[in-house]
């Protein structure tokens, strides 16, 4: 459904966006999955994204693709939906990245409202590392998207777009900016558990050893997906915003 709708209407240098966050993302799953395999119960889903998953992280970026092509790309519309767009996945893409690399962090995780030294795997808990692979994520996919706007120029113009550098910088920020809403959420709004059982916090209703967990703090319809979604809001939102100030 993500992908069909992206490449469908998007066409296929959004598609291929897509694919570097997805294809980026699933490999850093796997990296240092011994280190990572203890955490695994704190979270609600393990590595492999199911339906839900994956309309948190690309539904609004599917969304804004449809928008963008019934609209048509000579709607003066059209650039800023494109850098929401980019916007929605380089969130994506920062979250994942900072999930899957700032687990393995050496110095503790701090939450990122207070300061303190928290367990690592906690939500809203965030690292140097965690931060500097956030940023990297979200770079990555303006990097990705500014090649791949090359390539579509090179091939349909016979020209490059050079000017389109501002992607870069764009998805940076609205990645990073994405990703620390989505660790915010986590401190704050998310819903957090804890099971008495193994004294031990989780993102789920139900611990995995089969104790039901108490609720801790946040709210409790507002699981990881929500906040993942919100976060791809937030990369959105803070995208576009920058365009129209910029530009």
């Amino acid at each position: 459904m993500i992908g069909t709708s992206i490449f469908g209407f998007g066409g296929w240098v959004w598609g291929g966006t897509l694919v570097v966050f997805f294809v980026s993302s699933s490999l850093l799953s796997h990296y240092g999955e011994s280190r990572k395999a203890p955490l695994r119960e704190q979270f609600a889903k393990d590595s492999r994204r199911d339906l839900a998953q994956t309309l948190a992280n690309g539904g609004l970026a599917a969304l804004i693709a449809v928008v963008a092509g019934l609209v048509g790309r000579t709607a003066p519309i059209f650039p800023l939906l494109a850098l929401a767009f980019y916007g929605a996945l380089a969130a994506a893409n920062a979250d994942t990245w900072a999930t899957e690399l700032g687990v393995l962090a050496k110095q503790p995780p701090r939450l990122i409202t207070t300061g303190q030294v928290v367990p690592v795997g906690t939500s809203g808990g965030v690292t140097w590392q965690g931060l500097s692979a956030a940023l990297a994520g979200a770079a990555f996919i303006g990097l990705s998207a500014f090649l791949l706007v090359q390539g579509a120029a090179r091939v349909t113009l016979g020209s490059w777009l050079p000017q389109d550098w501002v992607l870069i910088p764009v998805a940076a920020i609205s990645g990073l900016v994405g990703s620390a809403f989505d660790s915010l959420l986590g401190a704050t709004l998310q819903a957090a558990y804890y099971c008495d059982k193994c004294n031990k916090e989780t993102e789920q209703a139900t611990h995995r050893c089969g104790q039901p967990a108490r609720l801790q703090r946040g709210w409790r319809w507002l699981d990881n997906d929500g906040v993942n979604f919100l976060a791809t809001a937030a990369g959105a939102g803070s995208a576009a915003m920058m365009v129209m100030v910029l530009f």
